[in-house]
């Protein structure tokens, strides 16, 4: 019964999602990939989401090597401090690894960095570094995923099903990070998460 309740409300949601969602979503909404706390394979780091400043002139400048530069040491970075977590499980060196790259408006940083605190059960951080991780990018899906694990943690089942709802607007129900929230939500409260 509470099962058939819950797909009941999953498939409102989803629909309602649908309704409001804007007819496209751009191929790197889904973010840093992997679901639950599973090492994604290889992944790449997340793309730098600011907007390209804005030029008077009509001749586009060539990218610097200082530039080029500070993007392979970001990559390279970023890829450490993902080891750091999903490998070695050193939440509080990741978190130092991601400060020191100085991209914190970076959706797939700060949802690390906001995973990591969660982690080390630090919640109100958390929560801190996953608002912000949204607030640069509406659309990254893994965030979506892990503060809607995170709600499920607090005890508000009702916000990780809107998390949830938000998952299957972004890539549908068949990608790994909806699959993932969805069976954490199927769990009887109480119930340990394994992720």
């Amino acid at each position: 019964m509470m099962k058939s309740a819950i797909k009941l409300a999953m498939l409102t949601l989803f629909s309602m999602a649908l309704i409001a969602s804007p007819p496209s979503v751009p191929a790197f909404a889904a973010g840093g990939g992997g679901g639950g706390g599973d090492p994604p394979s290889a992944s790449p780091p997340p793309p730098d989401n600011r907007p390209a400043p804005r030029s008077s002139s009509k001749s586009k400048k060539k990218p610097t090597k200082q530039s080029s530069a500070d993007d392979a040491a970001f990559r390279e970075g970023y890829r450490a401090a993902h080891a750091t977590i999903y490998q070695r499980n050193d939440y509080a060196a990741a978190i130092e690894q991601l400060k020191t790259l100085g991209r914190d408006d970076n959706a797939g940083v700060a949802n690390l960095i906001g995973y990591s605190y969660r982690k080390l059960g630090d919640y109100k951080l958390s929560q801190t570094w996953y608002e912000r991780a949204l607030k640069a990018d509406p659309n990254h899906v893994l965030t979506w995923q892990y503060y809607g694990l995170w709600q499920i943690e607090q005890g508000n089942r009702d916000q990780a099903s809107y998390h949830l709802g938000r998952i299957a607007a972004i890539c549908g129900t068949e990608c790994e990070e909806y699959r993932s929230l969805a069976a954490a939500l199927e769990k009887p409260p109480g119930t340990g998460l394994v992720y």
